[in-house]
């Protein structure tokens, strides 16, 4: 209990240092808003030009300022560093690093387990250690506790505390962000609960204690199932609606009227970003451990799965109608990121489109304001490099594909200069005769 309450005056007094393991959309954020709180703040990670930029005060994200991290590491409050020697400066950590798939579709701890490796020789009494990257039930006990004790030869929820909060970001949610979105803790014992929550109190407008880090990890799991669950519902309605001459947009908007019992969700392309298409796969990997099938989230899985194949057959269909093969037409995707007004590429539909397009013999092309240049990514290595074409060169393609929709992009210059445009976003409505949904 001295020990706690020694943690506890030093977050009252502002004097708990901060680690953040990874600076990407989600550890970037939570560094800053803690230094808003005036917590001194060191940011980890093994990518030297996240550290360079935010030693020049520079961001790397488009939806977040430059201005935030000039004024943080102007007042001394962020530094950064590849260094993890310096955790042993930290009274508080927080792991925001990836949790991907495996090509066989099974979770890949990697990242979690490299961290826990890492960190563990400078861990001391006292500290608090925090997952946030969302993972199967049972992670942060049996994965990242064993792995901090083993390497720290300390004990887990006695000397030093552990648990774990689900990242909840939305980037660009003009409503909510980091601090006023309510966050879920779960911790190994009460003591790592209350130190948990006590420090996240400092910048979240409600923490959420649940029972255990089990509870708390299938909590993001659930939100995300839910999301990927009705998504797969709505790309299903789309195409069964197609068939019938109903416009499926239409039909959400009516639905929305209904002022109960009813959530809109929309159709698109394919599921990306690094936590719908992926996280309900965690779940499914762990029920077989039970004995279970989650045929219920494999089947929503396969209907996203599926999206590009569709956006492909219409795009050939459409292409059939003006006597034109898809082989040999030059295809511009319309729309890199993964959603709408983000500059953020993981497990893009729209890289998808690309290699299906052009393993069918398409040319291809693709315009995206946000993405300038192709980045390396893990699945599409041989797409680094390739950089989007410029609005007067739209005139050049036989058919553009949106994909993603920005709302700084004019989609009508599409409808005018391209022959033929297929819209799987319904961002150009049904006005245009050269527009076709998918």
């Amino acid at each position: 209990m001295k020990k706690l309450n020694k943690f506890m005056i030093s977050i009252n007094d502002k004097q708990c240092v901060i680690g953040v393991i990874g600076l990407g959309y989600v550890g970037l954020p939570l560094a800053l808003e803690f230094c808003k709180k005036g917590f001194r703040v060191i940011g980890f990670d093994l990518d030297i030009e996240k550290i360079k930029s935010i030693e020049a005060g520079q961001t790397y994200i488009k939806h977040i300022p430059a201005e935030g991290i000039n004024t943080a590491v102007k007042s001394g409050l962020l530094s950064a560093t590849t260094d993890f020697s310096r955790i042993a400066d930290t009274d508080a950590v927080l792991i925001c690093v990836p949790t991907p798939l495996t090509k066989h579709r099974e979770p890949d701890l990697s990242y979690i387990e490299s961290t826990g490796k890492a960190i563990s020789p400078y861990l001391h009494s006292g500290h608090l250690i925090v997952l946030e990257s969302t993972t199967y039930p049972g992670t942060t006990e049996e994965v990242m506790a064993v792995l901090l004790e083993d390497g720290s030869g300390l004990k887990a929820g006695e000397d030093f505390w552990v648990a774990f909060s689900p990242e909840r970001e939305d980037p660009t949610n003009p409503e909510y962000s980091t601090s006023n979105i309510p966050k879920v803790v779960g911790g190994i014992t009460e003591d790592s609960s209350i130190a948990a929550c006590a420090l996240y109190d400092q910048i979240i407008v409600k923490t959420v204690p649940v029972s255990s880090c089990a509870t708390a990890e299938a909590t993001k799991l659930l939100e995300n199932i839910f999301r990927s669950v009705n998504i797969a519902l709505m790309n299903e309605m789309k195409m069964i609606f197609f068939e019938m001459g109903i416009n499926v947009w239409e039909v959400i908007e009516a639905a929305k009227t209904k002022p109960f019992g009813y959530m809109p969700f929309y159709p698109g392309p394919g599921l990306g970003g690094h936590c719908i298409p992926i996280d309900p796969f965690y779940l499914t990997w762990k029920a077989k451990e039970f004995g279970l099938t989650t045929r219920f989230i494999e089947l929503a899985g396969e209907i996203n799965t599926h999206m590009p194949d569709y956006v492909i057959t219409r795009t050939m269909e459409a292409l059939n109608e003006h006597s034109k093969s898809l082989k040999g037409s030059k295809v511009l995707i319309v729309g890199l990121a993964y959603k709408g007004n983000v500059d953020d590429m993981r497990e893009s539909p729209s890289l998808v489109l690309i290699n299906m397009f052009e393993e069918k013999g398409a040319e291809v092309a693709y315009y995206d304001p946000y993405i300038p240049e192709i980045p390396p990514v893990r699945e599409h290595t041989h797409l680094t490099g390739r950089k989007s074409i410029a609005l007067d060169e739209v005139s050049n393609y036989d058919v553009a594909v949106i994909s993603t929709q920005h709302l700084n992009v004019d989609h009508t210059i599409f409808a005018d200069k391209c022959k033929l445009v297929i819209d799987t976003r319904n961002a150009l409505g049904t006005g245009y005769p050269n527009v076709y949904q998918a």
